[in-house]
């Protein structure tokens, strides 16, 4: 199976686990711009979605049954009383098969042990749409099977060399006419004889006419060539998922690389997931779900501190949200203030020196 597959399985995770750290905002579309609410429904989504996991646990189930145990297919089941949403219940993708409704490519049932569900009442979250059947995912299966084919053949081709006893890097030719040569104990006694020096690095004495010592350089993993094989395959396997490939051990750390993962892949497996949120739990047309991207972003604090700052010249940013972004605690700088030489567009011509008044 591909989730049995290390760098399949590590490219997924991490992906999992980084939308998982997000914080889900419920806002608000209101004349002033979108707001964020805090409420009970905004509460249970973010901290408690289901009693047995934290959000982050709760959202890293999801997206892995998404894009790798469920082959393209997440179902979650949200759990109500009286009207109110108590919990979101993920379902492990081996308990759940989808299923066509008869004569129908657009409408289907989701079984869960067995039993049919409507899937109007559950959440579906949908990695790379079959092309048939456009409301199920196909996970990245097909695409990825023989590069972890081909990874797993390396392993075990790394562990047979490394487990293998045939790596002398000394050969000694001996006269076969030696009559200790005829058995095991014969030639343990003339290795302890002649080649087993008292003290280390002390030089060998040897009949020259009985014994030929050679030096041979035995087989690396380099001779094979399976690192280069090995690295061009985990190099294909974060090209189809989407990931650097410095996050499966190839390459290095690349800051511009990594932004640009956030904001494309990271992106539209959150659109995804955001959308579904919205459309399933959300009953007001003027509310919906957001999980906060941005704070995925490797930003250089220096940079941010001074777009920050000529911000707060021109009066956008106050001292508090300075000292938010730079994980410092608030200080009551809630005032926004202005340089004195900016002022209105429409009152640019009310300038004392302008209208002949004192400067």
């Amino acid at each position: 199976r591909l989730s049995d597959n290390p760098e399949i399985q590590t490219a997924c995770l991490r992906i999992a686990e980084l939308i998982g750290s997000m914080t889900i905002y419920l806002m608000a579309n209101t004349k002033n711009g979108d707001e964020r609410i805090q409420n009970e429904l905004s509460r249970l989504i973010d901290i408690t979605p289901n009693g047995n996991m934290t959000r982050s646990h709760w959202m890293t189930v999801n997206v892995m049954n998404m894009l790798l145990y469920g082959n393209g297919n997440g179902i979650c089941v949200p759990h109500t009383y009286e009207g109110s949403l108590r919990s979101l219940e993920p379902i492990a993708a081996s308990r759940v098969s989808l299923e066509p409704l008869p004569g129908s490519y657009r409408d289907y049932r989701v079984l869960i042990d067995g039993v049919a569900r409507d899937p109007a009442n559950l959440l579906h979250f949908v990695y790379n749409p079959d092309p048939l059947y456009l409301w199920k995912g196909r996970g990245v299966t097909v695409t990825l099977r023989d590069i972890a084919t081909n990874l797993r053949q390396a392993q075990k081709t790394v562990n047979a060399f490394m487990s293998s006893e045939w790596k002398p890097s000394i050969i000694v030719k001996v006269d076969a006419l030696t009559e200790e040569f005829s058995s095991p104990a014969g030639r343990q006694k003339l290795l302890e004889s002649y080649a087993a020096p008292a003290q280390t690095g002390q030089p060998w004495l040897i009949p020259a006419e009985q014994f030929q010592v050679e030096q041979v350089r035995p087989l690396s993993l380099s001779d094979l060539a399976i690192s280069d094989t090995v690295t061009m395959d985990k190099k294909t396997v974060a090209a189809v998922v989407g990931v650097p490939a410095f996050l499966l051990g190839v390459g290095e750390f690349d800051r511009d690389e990594w932004n640009n993962f956030v904001q494309t892949k990271i992106r539209a497996i959150v659109q995804n997931i955001q959308q579904e949120l919205t459309r399933c739990l959300i009953l007001s047309p003027s509310w919906y779900l957001m999980l906060n991207m941005w704070s995925l972003l490797d930003y250089d604090m220096k940079a941010m501190s001074e777009v920050l700052l000529a911000g707060a010249d021109r009066g956008f940013v106050n001292g508090d949200e300075w000292r938010d972004r730079m994980h410092m605690a608030p200080a009551g700088l809630k005032e926004y203030k202005v340089l004195e030489n900016y002022i209105p567009y429409d009152q640019s011509g009310n300038q004392s020196k302008l209208t002949g008044g004192a400067s």
